[in-house]
């Protein structure tokens, strides 16, 4: 019991300790790796289109014409705090972001009471808030993943309070957050029991809400009863956001599902499709060298990112794909491949499945980079630390004994891009084994047991004992 409380550490606590981490988190995943995965390889070249955005639209979506890119809220850059103790959301590049995003044609903004440490919400609707309502989508979530959120007084709060924190009095998109995380129990608690999808019909019906719909990670039984209830007409769903990329459609791991049955089982009820994690959480855009080569290639002038934005969006159904951009040269760079989207080729498709066959056969963890395993109550950078790994994996810098050819150099790439990474206060030898973040992962990664593995790692590299 006594263990149990210490666990609990409350949101204030934690940025009192160790700040928002988005900034860390994601300064590793660009601003290391293979080349392509840098901000220089990044770069957009030439000029950026303003007047050439792909836009799509659908019979059940009344007039909407939505952004094939969809902007993605769960990245905003940070900064320290003015007391020097942790970070806070950078409001003013927030701003900078969306002023450029709308006037090159992107007009949906995804976001969700739990992104950047509880910010996103209030720091998207500042930063909107300056623009005519009508002149874009927003889109949020009901994230009552606590038991404490699971009674309608509870999430009816939630509800309420993103309207109050984004300075709205209409949700264009509104969804039911990460179903089947839980499977069929918790789904019926968080949504059924409650009466909370009643509810939000209820609201579609007033206007509050435009479009309902859903996101996904976890048992596919509660995908497909989520869809039988739409067959049965217990609910209209307007639209319904999936992961879908090209490692995804075939090799899905962990608690995800086979994009390709996702996609197609929206396709055939003509249910749009919104896309989340295009770049699998930065891994299609840190790919190792040889991957690089392969793409490059084909296509030297565009970076290797955009190879997985043209799959994301070239399916019909798709209504918008979305990117986490933290940096103005990914928005630079996904404005230029969406502005206009050239479909991918049947050939160029097959070239990618071929690509993704080859990238399994690299043991990354399957982290995004979501955060959804923060805060650590003992302080821990979780996703800095499997987001290193990666970027280690991917360059070979790997080393199975100290007897490979490249060991000197793997050892100190290693060593010193971990500590350059993440905090010495904030790495694995500090995890505990509570096992409080597993539970969080929509990937099931067994955080606690890869922490573990890496701090060993770690270890035998230091003592020189591989």
């Amino acid at each position: 019991m006594e263990e149990h409380h210490k666990n609990n550490m409350n949101r204030r606590d934690f940025l009192k300790i160790v700040g928002i981490t988005a900034a860390t988190s994601t300064a590793a995943l660009y601003g290391c790796g293979s080349k392509e995965g840098s901000s220089e390889g990044s770069k957009a070249l030439g000029p950026i289109p303003t007047d050439k955005m792909t836009y799509r639209s659908f019979p059940g979506l009344g007039s909407d014409k939505v952004s094939i890119l969809g902007y993605g809220c769960m990245r905003w850059p940070t900064v320290p705090a003015p007391d020097g103790k942790g970070e806070m959301i950078d409001q003013d590049a927030v701003n900078e972001l969306v002023d450029y995003a709308i006037a090159h044609g992107v007009n949906y903004f995804d976001t969700s009471p739990m992104y950047v440490q509880g910010w996103s919400e209030k720091s998207t609707g500042i930063a909107l808030k300056r623009h005519p309502r009508e002149s874009f989508y927003l889109a949020t979530k009901l994230s009552n993943f606590h038991p404490d959120t699971w009674t309608r007084e509870g999430s009816i709060a939630m509800y309420r309070k993103s309207f109050e924190d984004m300075q709205v009095d209409y949700i264009d998109y509104y969804l039911l957050h990460m179903i089947g995380g839980g499977g069929m129990e918790q789904f019926r608690k968080r949504y059924i029991d409650n009466g909370m999808i009643d509810f939000l019909v209820k609201e579609r019906e007033a206007g509050r809400i435009r479009r309902l719909g859903w996101s996904f990670h976890g048992d596919i039984e509660v995908y497909d009863y989520a869809l039988q209830m739409h067959d049965r007409g217990e609910v209209h769903w307007d639209f319904v956001q999936i992961q879908l990329n090209y490692v995804d459609w075939k090799h899905a791991s962990g608690s995800n599902f086979k994009a390709e049955y996702l996609y197609d089982e929206l396709a055939k009820r003509k249910i749009p499709a919104v896309i989340m994690e295009p770049l699998l959480g930065g891994r299609l855009s840190n790919v190792p060298d040889h991957i690089v080569a392969r793409l490059k290639q084909r296509e030297p002038e565009r970076s290797v990112a955009s190879w997985a934005f043209r799959y994301a969006g070239s399916p019909q159904d798709v209504l918008t794909v979305l990117s986490g951009m933290t940096y103005m040269e990914h928005l630079q760079d996904n404005i230029r491949t969406y502005s206009p989207l050239v479909p991918l080729t049947e050939e160029e498709t097959q070239y990618l499945y071929d690509t993704a066959d080859l990238m399994m056969e690299y043991p990354t963890i399957p982290c995004n980079d979501c955060k959804y395993c923060m805060p650590c109550p003992y302080g821990i950078d979780i996703p800095a630390i499997l987001i290193h790994y990666n970027k280690c994996v991917n360059e070979g810098n790997v080393p199975e004994s100290s007897q490979d050819e490249n060991y000197r150099k793997a050892r100190r790439a290693f060593l010193v891009g971990y500590d350059r990474s993440v905090p010495k206060l904030r790495q694995a030898d500090h995890c505990t084994g509570c096992n409080q973040c597993s539970p969080h992962c929509p990937q099931t990664i067994d955080i606690p047991k890869e922490l573990h593995r890496i701090d060993k790692f770690v270890e035998q590299l230091k003592q020189e004992t591989l």
